[in-house]
């Protein structure tokens, strides 16, 4: 009897072998794809691209995918860090976003962590010890981590099966969300020792494409894969409307409209605002609409409680930010409101696209006031503060940082700018002089920081104030135009801006007329 189990288990454990030696060495087929998905994973089969950019993982080739709003680029990560047993590296821009993201891993079974400034000292610590010893399969990181030598030290002896970068459109200076700490990545990938990248975004132009494969180092050595971008079951409209009574007006119209006809679902109402959400927040308790909203003066437990009802209800409303919907993944949100003009095309559509998941027929409607224009054009002005004010305000930190932490940011408007509390610069350049590792949040509140160094002048150099504010003024203007469009059918416009071909929807407002 001992003689046959132990030539069971040495079949067994030999038929494993040879298994995982032809998973981890060969380049598999779809359909090898498709029996690993149905067996590790609650899904069917691919969406999209998926098992194209998947085939590309396994065979450690350079990626540019492009994947809209929701048909799941998250699993182009998650599938090779449940297979292999080898560390994927995720860079992602935003806190939130990575911790979303790898929530949703570890209900995937997926052993994953995340590692970033709003996490105590202790915890990272622990985290970057686990990782260090073998532990974890996935890891979120902001590529601004990389300069600390503690975190790097915890990777040295990690072999990476793979570099994904997320939101891969912030290595652009032509993006829509230009991260500067992106340029990192070609410095990043050689220190993880050359892994194959997969970079993955929803929205580029073919000129932001081409920049992102230059900017991460991987001219001649990269294929773009689009999924495309047509939504035919969005139903565009504009409505010039003027003041925010009347947008209010029109929005419970629209609402009351939709739910008589039979209409079931949740609804997103997006604003540039913290104030504009906080007046419809009002109209909506007159008329006694349950709701919930979202932004960044929330504390981050009050963010969490509102994004666990919203996701947990099937007809409610949100009243939000663009701080909310990256990573939001709803099938059933049936009506989208725009408030306030998007700073762009990218950011319009991008929100847009978080309706009707599923596939069915979902409304986005654009309450456009051309007044609204001026807020866009102060949060560039304030978003991208000359070299000389972030030099001064990180001098006022350095004498005074008992007095800054204690009376917060109004102290140093105070010092600069005479009491105006609309300048909004002091809040960028410390974002700024965060982002460059010249202060950190000593604790998860941010109650207190602490310095590292002053800003260099390299590090001025990689964030041009004056070539990110002509960029963004002229996408700006690109979104001006298409609210202003009376002939093209609003989708053909957008799909045109992003290089793609596609048929008039025939159920846009301009379509329509």
């Amino acid at each position: 009897m001992r003689i046959l189990s132990w030539t069971g288990t040495f079949s067994c454990l030999l038929r494993l072998f040879i298994e995982g030696w032809v998973w981890n060495n060969f380049n598999v087929n779809s359909d090898q794809l498709l029996q690993q998905l149905q067996e590790h994973f609650p899904y069917t089969s691919f969406r999209a691209d998926q098992s194209v950019i998947l085939q590309r993982v396994w065979s450690q080739s350079n990626t540019l995918a492009l994947m809209p709003t929701g048909t799941g680029k998250s699993l182009c990560y998650q599938y090779p860090a449940k297979l292999q047993n080898k560390l994927v590296v995720v860079l992602s821009p935003l806190i939130a976003l990575m911790q979303d993201q790898k929530t949703k891993a570890e209900e995937l079974g997926i052993s994953a962590t995340e590692i970033h400034s709003n996490i105590s000292a202790d915890d990272r610590e622990k985290r970057q010890r686990k990782l260090k010893e073998g532990h974890f399969n996935l890891l979120f990181v902001t590529p601004e981590r990389f300069s600390k030598t503690e975190f790097r030290e915890c990777l040295q002896n990690r072999e990476i099966f793979l570099l994904a970068v997320d939101e891969a459109h912030c290595v652009s200076l032509w993006g829509h969300d230009f991260r500067p700490d992106y340029a990192k990545i070609p410095e990043i990938r050689k220190f993880l020792k050359m892994p194959p990248v997969l970079a993955l975004t929803a929205t580029a132009t073919p000129d932001v494409q081409k920049d992102i494969v230059t900017k991460l180092g991987l001219d001649g050595d990269c294929e773009i894969i689009s999924s495309g971008l047509e939504r035919p079951n969005l139903i565009l409209k504009v409505h010039e409307i003027y003041g925010l009574s009347e947008k209010l007006e029109k929005f419970y119209e629209l609402y009351q409209q939709f739910r008589s006809a039979g209409g079931s679902g949740s609804v997103i109402l997006y604003t540039v605002l913290i104030q504009t959400v906080q007046q419809i927040s009002r109209f909506l308790n007159g008329k006694k609409v349950n709701h919930e909203v979202y932004h960044g003066d929330l504390l981050a437990h009050q963010r969490r409680r509102a994004l666990k009802q919203f996701m947990s209800q099937e007809d409610n409303v949100m009243v939000a930010t663009p701080a909310f919907g990256l990573g939001i993944d709803k099938k059933n949100i049936r009506q989208i409101f725009h408030f306030e003009i998007p700073s762009s095309l990218e950011e319009y559509f991008q929100q847009a696209g978080r309706a009707g998941r599923d596939g069915l027929p979902s409304e986005c409607h654009f309450l456009f006031d051309e007044e609204d224009l001026h807020i866009q054009m102060e949060f560039i002005k304030w978003s991208h503060p000359e070299k000389s004010y972030i030099q001064q305000i990180y001098q006022l930190i350095r004498k005074n940082k008992d007095r800054w932490q204690q009376e917060g940011n109004d102290f140093l408007r105070e010092q600069i700018s005479f009491k105006n509390k609309k300048d909004f610069r002091v809040e960028s350049a410390i974002h700024i002089l965060e982002r460059w590792g010249c202060l950190e949040k000593a604790d998860e509140g941010g109650a207190s920081w602490i310095l590292h160094h002053e800003p260099t002048e390299d590090m001025f150099r990689m964030e041009d104030s004056q070539l990110l504010t002509r960029s963004q003024n002229l996408k700006l203007l690109e979104m001006l135009k298409y609210a202003k469009e009376k002939e093209q059918c609003r989708l053909q416009k957008i799909y045109l801006y992003f290089g793609h071909q596609g048929a008039s929807c025939g159920q846009c407002d301009i379509c329509r007329s």
